[in-house]
């Protein structure tokens, strides 16, 4: 079963962090560490799993994420 989370990495204790949402969190902190996809957490080497909070329903999970990252993050969803 699937099980929305919001979660947050970082590259090291006081380092760079990253902000994610998924339905599947084992897989995607695995392909984080792996660097399996190009992006932000592969270019700035975001491999560490420090905070994560689950989430009955997705649209939750999103919510969650969009008030983490915060307005500029939303201003940038909107550009694209």
């Amino acid at each position: 079963m699937k099980q929305p989370a919001v979660y947050l990495l970082a590259s090291a204790r006081n380092g760079t962090l990253y902000a994610g949402m998924t339905s599947d969190l084992v897989q995607r902190t695995w392909q984080h560490r792996e660097h399996i996809a190009d992006g932000f957490t592969k270019k700035y080497a975001v491999k560490m799993l420090v905070w994560y909070e689950l989430h009955e329903e997705m649209e939750s999970a999103i919510l969650r994420e969009k008030r983490i990252k915060g307005p500029e993050a939303a201003m940038e969803d909107r550009a694209d």
